[in-house]
């Protein structure tokens, strides 16, 4: 409800920090120093590998050695390997001459 016509008093103001450009709702990227990487290896070698694939790629990881458990490095290879866009050549319009060079209009020749 309003409190125009309830409330007797002060209103509170809005807090500054949101119209001045603080970003409240910053989501905490992954492989900084905030959220490090969990990654759990096999062997001490092992181990070096990925902090030295980790170095190359800028991130931070805590890696965990442990021969009992089955070796997880799915965060990792899932920030290392991003998925490409696949981007396709622009078509010609259909009145546009023919990309193949025959001197006719697109849709007489290749777009039929």
């Amino acid at each position: 409800m309003s409190d125009k016509f309830f409330f007797k008093g002060k209103k509170e103001k809005k807090p500054k920090h949101s119209s001045y450009g603080f970003n409240t709702k910053r989501a905490v990227k992954a492989g900084t120093e905030e959220l490090p990487l969990q990654v759990v290896v096999n062997s001490e070698a092992r181990s070096e590998e990925i902090q030295a694939l980790a170095e190359q790629h800028e991130l931070v990881v805590a890696v965990t050695v442990d021969a009992e458990q089955a070796e997880n490095t799915t965060e990792l290879d899932v920030l290392i390997n991003k998925p490409v866009t696949t981007r396709f050549e622009k078509k010609p319009a259909r009145n546009e001459p023919c990309i193949c060079g025959s001197g006719k209009k697109y849709k007489k020749c290749c777009g039929a």
